[in-house]
């Protein structure tokens, strides 16, 4: 359920993977969906990042299920803790499990070096949403799990014990309920997660969220993302404003994820801004602490456009088949009934890609108070991937985060408007580099 960076070690090995490209060689033969389970065979291997489903049993309850159906398939799994780092590796040898979700650091456009296509983007958009984020020149490569609408998970009580009952509709609106809460409360308004690195990456997937623009991923291939009103510099303001005040925790060299989960359900943080998926695991943790798992709610980005709030769809990890298996079939059974039939989206409180499904119940307060669902335009998602490796911002890495928090809170050189132009002067250089 992470969106990890690389770690140094994936750094190390990038140019030996982009010489590489996947091994020794490459099947281009495609995952093709079987008519008849009975004579689908094979053992496979699933690469995941849920090291806690696997350990607790609920994978292997989706393979018995699964086994209901595909009764001559043999289905194991690996849980990877570090899962970007370690499978960014393998991906150097043929030896990348036969279903893998897609790492985030893989380009869109080296999805064809890896993976086999699943169909054209025409036959498989007919049943599925999000189609677009696994295609390369019109054909698949990866389904998305399910899309994260994005907000703010906060624990409801807390904030209406500072007084703060209505979902704020500005930046500065929601940083003077953070001083609330910690005023009147004593919690910490807001936490960053900055240790663990992977939670400041989703702070990306607000963008679109601000200015309620399907193409704001697009404009960001001819244009400045960090421009006075433009998403990015919103989003970036509010989160370096809410670490300035000191509304934030008080060292974020020692958060910790695990631990966070704890502290939101028991009223001692307020909020973090995650994806829906992270819901249901908060109110898990409350009810395990004795607390009511009611109280954990979920609020838009504080920024409305015509009287509405807008969160983005964001999707999750996409299941694709190794280009390499030698059980494609197998793996192309287990994804397609992982994804239409096993319930996992919903169960994480994530929108399924089946266009058929209904939405979450997480999501209901979103739609009773009219918030608008959007999804981004993802035609120049290639090209923006260019113009991010060019520039070594890492808009989906959390290191340019943590050197915002770091001004912000004093423990580097520099303020607001010297980031920001930082940003917008190394974005400038990696357009002109990918032209």
């Amino acid at each position: 359920m992470r969106r990890l960076a690389l770690t140094g070690l994936a750094l190390a090995v990038t140019a030996a993977l982009a010489a590489a490209c996947g091994g020794s060689g490459r099947s281009t033969a495609p995952a093709t969906a079987a008519s008849d389970p009975s004579k689908v065979s094979g053992e496979i291997t699933v690469l995941t990042n849920r090291t806690d489903l696997v350990n607790d049993g609920t994978m292997k309850k989706y393979a018995d299920d699964f086994a209901k159906v595909y009764p001559g398939v043999q289905v194991k799994f690996e849980a990877i803790t570090d899962y970007e780092g370690e499978v960014k590796i393998r991906m150097n040898t043929e030896n990348y499990g036969d279903v893998l979700l897609i790492p985030n650091n893989i380009a869109k456009g080296d999805y064809p070096k890896f993976f086999a296509p699943l169909g054209s983007a025409a036959e498989l958009s007919q049943k599925y949403k999000f189609i677009q984020s696994g295609t390369v020149k019109d054909q698949v490569y990866g389904i998305v799990s399910f899309a994260s609408a994005n907000g703010f998970v906060y624990n409801k009580d807390l904030w209406a014990k500072a007084g703060v009952t209505d979902w704020p509709k500005t930046p500065e609106e929601f940083l003077a309920g953070l001083k609330a809460v910690k005023d009147k409360t004593g919690a910490t308004p807001l936490y960053t997660n900055y240790k663990d690195g992977w939670p400041l990456t989703n702070w990306t997937n607000a963008n679109g969220s601000v200015t309620c623009d399907t193409k704001a991923e697009a404009a960001m291939a001819t244009g400045d993302p960090w421009a006075p009103g433009k998403d990015l510099n919103v989003i970036d303001s509010l989160l370096f404003n809410a670490v300035h005040q000191q509304l934030t925790e008080k060292d974020p060299t020692t958060t910790n994820w695990e631990d966070s989960k704890k502290f939101i359900a028991t009223g001692k943080i307020g909020a973090m801004w995650l994806g829906s998926w992270a819901i249901p695991q908060m109110r898990a943790a409350a009810t395990t602490a004795g607390q009511s798992p009611d109280s954990i709610a979920f609020m838009p980005f504080p920024s409305q456009v015509g009287g509405s709030f807008c969160s983005v769809l964001n999707p999750d990890y996409q299941y694709a088949v190794n280009s390499h298996s030698p059980n494609k079939a197998a793996a192309r059974a287990w994804l397609d009934w992982f994804v239409d039939k096993s319930g996992f989206s919903a169960t994480n409180q994530g929108v399924s890609p089946v266009k058929s499904d209904p939405l979450p119940s997480a999501l209901k307060p979103y739609s009773d108070a009219g918030v608008k669902l959007i999804e981004l335009e993802t035609d120049q998602r290639i090209l923006v991937d260019t113009i991010d490796k060019e520039s070594e911002v890492g808009i989906k890495a959390p290191d340019y985060r943590q050197k915002l928090i770091d001004v912000a809170r004093g423990a580097a050189k520099g303020d607001l408007n010297s980031v920001l132009a930082d940003l917008s002067a190394r974005w400038k250089a990696g357009r002109q580099a990918a032209a």
